[in-house]
């Protein structure tokens, strides 16, 4: 993936203002059980009031039940779709709110 103004690579993290490779390591994260909501933590934590979760190209990733439940629970709008999708709606909302999401574009 070409990220505008972060750059390319596999994963990414993105949220208002900017972005960075998403490094599954940092908290553990695998394709099941999915994203965690430590994964969430800097996407909240830079502003983010919208959310889009990829699952990958082939829809491996999953994401937990907790991760969704947290986001719900704060009033956050979280959206679970494949990666092309999710780049696609991530540009849309973009345009006009403050949105944050992960990127996986494998599998």
């Amino acid at each position: 993936m070409d990220v505008a103004g972060v750059g390319s690579g596999k994963d990414f993290k993105l949220y208002p203002g900017g972005g960075r490779a998403w490094d599954w390591n940092e908290t553990g994260t695998r394709h099941v059980p999915g994203i965690q909501p430590a994964d969430m933590k800097e996407l909240l934590e830079r502003g983010s009031e919208i959310i889009v979760l990829t699952r990958g190209m082939q829809l491996l990733l999953q994401t937990r039940p907790e991760t969704l439940a947290m986001l719900r629970s704060r009033g956050i709008p979280v959206h679970v779709e494949e990666t092309r999708a999710a780049v696609a709606l991530y540009n849309k909302l973009a345009e006009e709110h403050a949105v944050g999401g992960l990127f996986h574009s494998t599998c």
